[in-house]
């Protein structure tokens, strides 16, 4: 199997020109390198072919390689040997170089992920500043809780590529940032994995009703269940048992659902040639229309179209 040498690759930004199927094995980009980069996590597509470098970024970053066409054999320093197949990836530890062998026609997309990024969300989700550095088991199934993983990025490739400009609404980008910080942490083994999967304590409904209060007085703000928790002075997952326990939801959820109540404010609102739906929706944190639209109708009746169609006929 020949050798492919660690390096770094040349990106280009733009919109990779192909389109990542909703189910089964991703497909492998035409062009050799495209790059997406929003906030702190940074994707790239890539097809590696023997004698040509592979990117790199592994000195500060989480290293998810998720293959999909072709074969390989990936190694960190002192790991064991990882098959990369489009049923099965890996991840790799920052500052840990990686040896691939590669046959031809292998390609893979590459996820950065920062580590300061992961480690503080973990340390959110334990209510702990002083938890280990975190250590992923090496090989990505992804067949199983990879599938996850594979989620989260089809809805981060499929927001990079539209031309509408939703990724330039903040709650949208860092909506998809937690969708795939979140992905690895609760869907990859790690030597965390049994603390996050641990019973929490209850949560009072003072908190509860506290962090509906400030939800609702401002629904626009880049709100995690982190600054919840800090603001009415309980932990995470306390706060998002007592979400369960009190409205059968979660935080997220809730806010979801104020969201869908602004964007239905903002569309009866609007003027003939005012904005559009796909505007109004990335306004307010929605990066996938079809699901957002899907949620809309559910909760109103009619699609976000029919609302702002009725508006502007007025």
């Amino acid at each position: 199997m020949p050798r492919c040498r660690r390096g770094t690759t040349r990106a280009r930004r733009g919109l990779p020109p192909r389109r990542v199927p909703d189910g089964g094995p991703l497909r492998p980009p035409r062009a050799r390198t495209e790059r997406r980069e929003h906030g702190p996590v940074d994707a790239r597509l890539h097809e590696v072919r023997p004698g040509r470098p592979r990117p790199d970024g592994r000195k500060d970053n989480y290293h998810v390689d998720i293959p999909t066409a072709g074969r390989a054999v990936l190694r960190a320093a002192g790991g064991r040997r990882v098959a990369a197949t489009p049923r099965s990836g890996g991840v790799f530890m920052p500052g840990r170089p990686v040896d691939l062998d590669c046959g031809d026609g292998f390609a893979q997309i590459a996820l950065m992920i920062p580590r300061a990024e992961l480690q503080r969300e973990l340390e959110d989700l334990l209510e702990s500043t002083s938890v280990a550095p975190l250590e992923f088991e090496a090989e990505l199934d992804l067949a199983t809780g990879g599938q996850v993983v594979l989620q989260a990025v089809r809805v981060v490739d499929e927001a990079s590529r539209r031309e509408d400009g939703v990724l330039q609404h903040p709650l949208a980008v860092r909506a998809l940032e937690r969708s795939v910080v979140h992905a690895l942490l609760f869907s990859q083994g790690h030597n965390h994995s049994e603390a996050l999967r641990a019973p929490v304590p209850q949560s009072g409904g003072r908190a509860v009703a506290r962090a509906i209060e400030l939800l609702r007085a401002d629904p626009g703000r880049d709100w995690s269940v982190a600054d919840l928790a800090a603001v009415t002075a309980t932990s995470v997952r306390s706060l998002q048992e007592g979400f369960r326990r009190a409205l059968d939801t979660t935080p997220t959820a809730y806010l979801r659902r104020l969201r869908l109540e602004r964007v239905r404010t903002d569309l009866v609102a609007a003027g003939p040639g005012d904005s559009s739906v796909t505007d109004v929706s990335a306004r307010w944190g929605f990066t996938h229309h079809g699901r957002f639209a899907a949620a809309y109708a559910e909760r109103f009746g009619e699609r976000p179209s029919d609302t702002l169609r009725a508006s502007s006929g007025r």
